[in-house]
């Protein structure tokens, strides 16, 4: 009876001395408390929109018209009046033209580009006369209307981002489909009822059959805006493999801020910082060398999407034709993630408050950042939100150089607006650390 009395004793007092630790540490127990429910609100925002497939989004389409023709016209009023679309027919006061949407689709500053071919309508008309006189040879209406032998090549041209995921893609073709369907329908059947002045009640089902197979005048066509062998490369491991690689990049911040919280414990820090000279010298050599084992994890990662995957029935990874600005990107995206880690094990007192803090803010960056999701279908807060992630800035500069066949001087930009996280994450720690009161 005492034992069980002891044990009931210990475990009281076990509960009571951790009661006790976390009460010490209440911006801990705040963090562990408040980060999971700013993660729920972030991710049901986040994961409602591709239920709503599309439906609520609006997008700038990139469109020319090479044709001017009825069709042509029907289409873009179409689309004009449709909630999804906002069409772009000039960019910096200057008319659109094929070369300039598939030049602006693959920089990846428009989403999606169409291209009307010249005689789309002609040939939609053309197809219209073939079907009244099928038609009227059958039910016995009077005319013949001047029809040709029907010339392939006028498909409508579809342009996608390169870096667009494919569920994207289809969802924008069958908006596509649906929108030209109509338009066609509607620009047939308008022709027929001027021409078929009568009609036999007595029309049997083949008819409606050979109508229906008929009317397709209209194709459309997913066209590349880059070469064959890069665009080739648009699979789920071409989109996957870089954002997760990404992702677990910045995790990197786990074992950093993990390390100078110990380091304040074990009183290991003091002992540097009365080495003579500035702190930022020993941040900077946290920063070298978490920054090469960064760089190594990245390029692990990589080199599993090139070699792994292909074993277990997935395309391979394709790294683009730019290695060198590959490795420089890979060595400021390690920056940036380092600079992370250690602004996070700088502006944090312990393990309770830094390492909440610091997953779960990777994984909001990574989502409002288009690692789970593409932030096309982001709502436009959360598409505004998404330039302050740095993991938004490093996965574009990755489908640049792996998907759009960007050089070192297009990605600089961006490469910059990274070591600019960076140079703000680093500057902030060296001076809290600085400041901090012992």
């Amino acid at each position: 009876m005492q034992k069980k009395a002891a044990s009931v004793s210990r475990i009281i007092a076990t509960i009571i001395n951790e009661c006790r630790l976390f009460l010490k540490d209440i911006a801990g127990l705040s963090l562990l408390l408040l980060m999971p429910i700013v993660l729920t609100v972030i991710m049901a925002l986040i994961q409602d929109a591709p239920f709503r497939e599309y439906q609520n989004i609006t997008f700038d389409v990139l469109w020319v018209d090479n044709d001017h023709g009825q069709l042509a016209k029907k289409l873009q009023e179409d689309f004009s009046q449709a909630k999804q679309f906002h069409l772009v027919t000039s960019v910096d006061d200057k008319v659109l033209d094929d070369a300039a949407v598939k030049a602006l689709v693959q920089k990846g500053k428009y989403q999606i580009g169409i291209v009307i071919p010249n005689g789309l309508s002609a040939e939609v008309i053309n197809s219209a006369n073939q079907i009244a006189n099928d038609i009227g040879s059958k039910i016995g209406a009077p005319g013949k209307l001047p029809q040709r032998e029907s010339r392939p090549g006028n498909d409508i041209q579809v342009y996608f981002d390169p870096a667009a995921k494919q569920t994207f893609k289809l969802s924008i073709m069958n908006a596509l489909e649906k929108f030209t369907t109509k338009s066609e329908a509607e620009l047939t059947l308008s022709r027929l009822a001027k021409t078929m002045k009568s009609q036999d009640g007595n029309a049997n089902d083949s008819v409606n059959i050979d109508l229906q197979n008929r009317l397709r005048a209209v194709g459309i066509r997913e066209a590349s805006p880059v070469s064959a062998s890069i665009y080739g490369a648009t699979n789920s491991v071409q989109h996957n493999v870089p954002a997760w690689a990404i992702f677990g990049l910045f995790f990197i911040i786990i074992p950093i801020a993990g390390n100078m919280i110990g380091e304040r414990e074990d009183g290991s820090l003091t002992r540097l910082k009365l080495i003579p000279g500035s702190y930022f010298d020993i941040l900077f050599g946290k920063l070298f060398f978490y920054v090469m084992v960064g760089v190594v994890q990245f390029y692990l990662m990589l080199q599993a999407g090139v070699y792994l995957l292909p074993h277990l029935g997935l395309p391979a990874l394709y790294m683009g034709h730019a290695p060198i600005s590959l490795f420089i990107t890979a060595a400021v995206i390690s920056l940036t993630a380092t600079s992370y880690g250690v602004l996070i094990g700088t502006v944090f007192r312990t393990a309770n408050q830094a390492l909440p803090f610091g997953s779960i803010s990777i994984v909001i960056l990574s989502a409002i950042g288009g690692i789970w999701v593409p932030i096309q279908i982001l709502p436009h807060a959360l598409q505004q939100l998404a330039k302050v992630s740095p993991l938004h800035w490093a996965l574009d500069i990755i489908n640049d150089l792996f998907l759009r066949n960007g050089s070192f001087y297009g990605i600089l930009p961006k490469l910059s607006l990274l070591l600019g996280f960076s140079a703000v994450f680093f500057i902030i720690a060296g001076i809290v650390e600085k400041r901090r009161k012992r």
